[in-house]
């Protein structure tokens, strides 16, 4: 099954680890000196905020995480046949995970990542979308997974 995943960008990680802590009625999964990310099954969302580099705060990007390898490849076949071209990392860091991932950007330019995660890592990593030919968020932010 797959999951929703949303990225916020925040000014204020510990206030808004404790917002999000109370709406969501569960502390985070994951939590980090510069990142927070809730894994909830109702509603069922991968559900990201950070403090990192240096982005204006608000909507990071939008996601879908497949549980599995198939999931990623039926999910990123859907996006090519809707025209849209993907930007492919495999084994990227970012986020405190190692994932395989598609970009594509929606007709407005709203940047959505599809991934699987395959890993787990010690540091938030420093995969990035900026040399991506992917079209940047209406904010002029480019996504972390």
């Amino acid at each position: 099954m797959k999951r929703l995943h949303l990225h916020v960008n925040v000014k204020d990680l510990a206030a808004s680890i404790e917002f999000y802590a109370t709406l969501f009625d569960a502390r985070p999964s994951v939590e980090k000196p510069d990142y927070a990310k809730w894994l909830l099954d109702d509603p069922r969302v991968n559900f990201a905020i950070s403090t990192r580099c240096g982005r204006k705060a608000g909507l990071d990007h939008f996601g879908i995480q497949a549980e599995s390898r198939a999931e990623l490849e039926e999910i990123s076949e859907r996006l090519t046949a809707a025209d849209k071209a993907l930007f492919k990392q495999a084994n990227a860091g970012c986020c405190y995970a190692v994932s395989d991932k598609a970009w594509v950007s929606d007709p407005q330019g709203l940047a959505w990542e599809t991934f699987h995660t395959t890993g787990d890592l010690t540091e938030y990593g420093n995969d990035s979308t900026e040399s991506a030919e992917i079209p940047r968020l209406a904010t002029g932010q480019a996504g972390h997974g």
